[in-house]
């Protein structure tokens, strides 16, 4: 063989080792990316299920505190604003307003020693606790699913094939400043 046939084959050889690498890599990045995508999925199916309890639970409270109408259109706003969230950054948003219109209303159900006894209020409580607890889950698998993504597009070197198919980073899960402190309730 000859120096030319030997050097073309190891040209070869290198090509069909980038080419089968780039696949490999495309195709770690797409099951990371479809993950992630399935994550939030999980955390909005969470969110959907507060959203449907949030009416039940405002008309139980509306019947022991009439006079809280702040409150109350603070939650019903929250949730308008998750419903009408159409991207991922809005409904991201919409969740923080929503979990902060909620404690609230938990923080305003406090002054209603009566309420806090009502079996119908009890039971949404819980419905409610049980699905943030859920959204806090999903929340976290979200986050490391996001790491885990946003890792392999930014190492050397699945960020050349990253760059070159167009992925971009993925946005974590995280709460307003807003959300960090506690609600502030007035009588």
């Amino acid at each position: 063989m000859s120096t030319g046939i030997i050097i073309l084959i190891v040209v070869v050889a290198i090509i069909v080792l980038l080419v089968l690498w780039y696949f490999k890599t495309y195709n770690s990045l797409i099951a990371l990316r479809n993950r992630k995508d399935d994550q939030f999925s999980q955390i909005d199916v969470q969110l959907k299920m507060r959203y449907d309890l949030i009416p039940n639970l405002v008309e139980t409270v509306k019947g022991y505190a009439k006079h809280e109408k702040d409150t109350f259109e603070g939650v019903v706003s929250a949730r308008n604003a998750y419903a009408n969230a159409t991207t991922t950054d809005e409904k991201i948003k919409a969740s923080g307003a929503m979990s902060q219109a909620l404690n609230k209303l938990f923080a305003l159900a406090e002054a209603y020693p009566e309420l806090k006894a009502n079996e119908n209020f009890m039971s949404l409580q819980n419905d409610l606790k049980d699905v943030e607890e859920k959204v806090r889950v999903a929340r976290q698998f979200y986050n490391d699913t996001v790491l885990t993504y946003n890792n392999k597009v930014e190492s050397v070197p699945s960020n050349i094939v990253a760059s070159i198919a167009g992925f971009k980073k993925g946005e974590f899960f995280q709460i307003d400043e807003s959300e960090k402190n506690a609600p502030k309730v007035e009588f």
